[in-house]
């Protein structure tokens, strides 16, 4: 009869790996690179600037300077994420949490790393190192949706040789491989009848390597016009695990302390974008990238020991389009100035799909930013940006067993996150 409780475990395994609050729509962190912030990340598969290019389009490698190019990175991102309860209710006996949970959002660090070597005039091999995904979500455990999900965390490092061959002086591709490894925890309480709700809970872990691809090319259409193409694979992640629960007085083999896995998809994505020289000082950029987050459906989950289906849950998320505006003004030989927009879709569909550790929504990039010249061989990027959330409710059923539902959250998220990105370049 307890078929509801395992689905619960979903969230634990994609609401914070969708966990929008931090940067891109969906899970995804935009926030690769610190020189692209300033620019809200505008026509980035087109610039290769610097060897964040091993990120945005490897074929961009074949544009910078020859020898050694490092980049190293660090964004932090400040997010708050402020709900506010608007009547959510509960079967009588089914006790529902009491406070609006405080801020779940907090300050993150994105460190990411980047390294670019031309082997001749032609060939160029890359690596890049980034936590694609690192945010925690985290409400009080007396938060009233807790029975949805009250904390989740994920870790997901990237590891991406690449390699780029320049065709000619107007063609250039390039593309690497993507190893990546995915920690997923997830709590959250149960909407069991009676007292022991109010301190009952679930607690899941699962981790798992995956492997993906991603290539990219560009084209000098023009001496002072670049194009670039890029394309970055979907990754499957078979996350293996356990499931630890406080509960003592059901005996629910779904309630069980035991292994368990799960599928975890990240989607694929495509972007083109636009690098135009306007003049010798100014930079315009321009890009609009897809993501396929329909892949993200029905999530299942699954008992390690006997393989049977636990349960499953459906996320009904939707394809999205993200569009980016943007400038660079080289204001003398030491300084580059940034600027930029975005607009960035949500997959979200509507308010029955948007769970507690997701409150994601359409959001605006508002961001500046500026380059240092230090040295002929080293340069130092700043980048500000104020990414500012369309109104996100939510009316999330909590249901004990499943198809009866015990309590419906009901409510809305007042958000936003402040992203400070630094990075340091140097040539050898």
């Amino acid at each position: 009869m307890h078929t509801r409780l395992a689905p619960r475990l979903i969230p634990a395994l994609i609401a914070l790996a969708f966990s929008g609050t931090a940067a891109a729509s969906g899970f995804q962190l935009q926030n690769q690179t610190g020189s692209g912030n300033g620019n809200a990340f505008a026509g980035a598969a087109a610039t290769a600037e610097d060897a964040g290019t091993v990120m945005w389009n490897p074929a961009g490698m074949t544009y910078l300077p020859k020898g050694h190019n490092i980049s190293a990175a660090a964004t932090a991102l400040v997010r708050t994420i402020d709900y506010k309860d608007k009547g959510s209710v509960a079967t009588p006996g089914f006790p529902i949490g009491t406070t609006d949970g405080g801020n779940a959002g907090g300050t993150s660090l994105v460190p990411a790393f980047y390294w670019a070597y031309a082997l001749n005039d032609r060939l160029s091999l890359g690596l890049g190192v980034s936590p694609t995904f690192g945010n925690v979500t985290e409400y009080d455990f007396d938060f009233v949706g807790r029975n949805a999900g009250y904390f989740a965390e994920i870790k997901q490092i990237n590891i991406n040789p690449s390699v780029a061959w320049k065709v000619n002086e107007r063609f250039s591709i390039g593309g690497g491989l993507n190893f990546a490894h995915n920690e997923t925890h997830f709590r959250q309480g149960l909407a069991f009848l009676g007292a022991a709700a109010t301190t009952n809970h679930l607690d899941v872990k699962g981790d798992d390597w995956a492997l993906g691809y991603n290539f990219g090319a560009m084209f000098q259409v023009a001496p002072t016009t670049r194009i670039g193409v890029t394309y970055r694979s979907e990754l499957e992640f078979d996350l293996e695990g356990k499931q630890k629960t406080t509960v003592t007085n059901f005996g629910s083999p779904l309630l069980a302390n035991q292994k368990i896995d799960a599928k975890l998809k990240t989607p694929a994505s495509a972007s083109l974008a636009l690098s135009h020289m306007a003049s010798d000082r100014l930079e315009l950029l321009a890009d609009v990238t897809w993501t396929d987050w329909s892949v993200v459906d029905t999530i299942q989950l699954k008992s390690k020991a006997s393989g049977a289906n636990l349960s499953a849950l459906s996320y009904n998320f939707k394809d999205t389009w993200r569009v980016g505006i943007g400038a660079n003004y080289q204001l003398n030989d030491a300084w580059k100035l940034r600027f930029g927009v975005a607009y960035d879709k949500s997959p979200v569909k509507s308010a029955a799909d948007r769970t507690m550790t997701l409150p994601d929504s359409d959001r605006t990039w508002l961001s500046f930013g500026a380059k240092y010249r230090i040295s002929p061989k080293m340069s130092l990027d700043l980048g500000y940006t104020y990414l500012m959330f369309a109104h996100a409710k939510t009316a999330r059923a909590v249901e004990f067993p499943s198809g009866v539902t015990r309590q419906t959250i009901n409510g809305e998220w007042d958000n936003d996150v402040h992203i400070i990105a630094t990075q340091l370049n140097y040539n050898f």
